[in-house]
């Protein structure tokens, strides 16, 4: 049977079929010597990709750039609201619609949850959700899934624990979802009581009948995972500071908890000080090669998304 991407943007997660998922993953496998300059492609000659971030980004951005230029694209776009009109007081929607006249896909993050899925409903162009708020990253799910079976071989059948902030973690909440979607995953969600997986994740994660279970001391499964999803302490989702003092280090990953364990250790980046600097020329690390990672799963997504949308007139 020939798979096909019933897809028309990537919003959130929830929105995907295993299939989808799939789809993407088979896709960025193809992809992976072109991500590496060892080939060269012209899939999307022409093309340009539209870039709105109104948060700051490293990697999620210019993995984005990097992917449509392998691609032999272009991108437009800024990365602060600052350098936007929006600064003048012009609002998301009609910032939108000048770049829906200017590109073929539009990627986008922003603080508000849901910003994004409202310019998918103002715009003829692909949309890409690049991160809002505290809500989704379906992108850097579909990369962490890639990572997982490309190391691990398979998504079925592992024990998966997510560490730190469950609460503000959009990236942990999406790669819940997903994981939701393949068989016998057990996950362990590891956090301090104050950065709880959020109960309405916690409530999908029950009606999905995925197996999981709320640990706060990481040494009690630690011998029983086949990957650590390591997250940061996000200050910048705290309104109280003095919580967040309290909270930082809760969870520290260093060589000496991880010897002898059958493990991979993953993280979303950027990292503070929940992975320790002596882990990272051990066989654990998985986190470089999963931002690696970012530039053939989006690359799959960029050219699956708009190959199969046509531009249309600017009405």
């Amino acid at each position: 049977m020939v798979k096909i991407f019933k897809l028309k943007n990537v919003i959130s997660i929830k929105d995907f079929e295993r299939s989808d998922i799939e789809y993407i993953l088979d896709e960025a496998e193809k992809l992976e010597k072109i991500a590496l300059s060892q080939e060269i492609s012209n899939e999307l000659n022409g093309k340009i990709l539209g870039t709105m971030f109104f948060e700051p980004s490293t990697r999620t951005r210019l993995s984005f750039e990097t992917a449509m230029k392998r691609l032999n694209g272009n991108c437009i776009g800024f990365q602060d609201s600052f350098c936007s009109s929006v600064s003048k007081g012009e609002s998301i929607a009609d910032t939108a619609k000048m770049f829906e006249g200017y590109s073929d896909a539009l990627v986008i993050r922003h603080k508000v949850e849901g910003v994004s899925k409202f310019i998918s409903d103002i715009v003829d162009i692909p949309v890409i959700n690049a991160g809002d708020g505290a809500g989704q990253h379906p992108t850097q799910t579909l990369l962490d899934l890639y990572t997982i079976r490309k190391e691990l071989n398979t998504i079925d059948n592992l024990k998966i624990a997510l560490v730190g902030d469950l609460k503000f973690g959009r990236t942990v909440h999406s790669l819940s979802y997903a994981l939701g979607l393949f068989n016998n995953v057990k996950l362990y969600l590891v956090s301090p009581n104050e950065l709880k997986m959020p109960g309405g994740v916690v409530h999908d994660l029950n009606i999905s009948n995925i197996e999981f279970e709320e640990v706060e001391d990481i040494k009690d499964i630690i011998d029983d995972v086949d990957v650590l999803y390591v997250t940061r302490i996000q200050k910048e989702r705290f309104t109280d500071q003095d919580e967040y003092e309290k909270i930082k280090g809760a969870y520290i990953i260093n060589k000496k908890l991880l010897e002898g364990k059958d493990l991979i250790v993953m993280h979303p980046l950027p990292r503070i000080d929940e992975i320790s600097g002596d882990v990272d020329d051990t066989k654990y690390n998985k986190y470089y090669i999963q931002a690696f990672n970012a530039v053939p799963v989006r690359m799959a997504i960029l050219k699956t998304l708009i190959n199969n949308n046509s531009k249309k007139p600017i009405k």
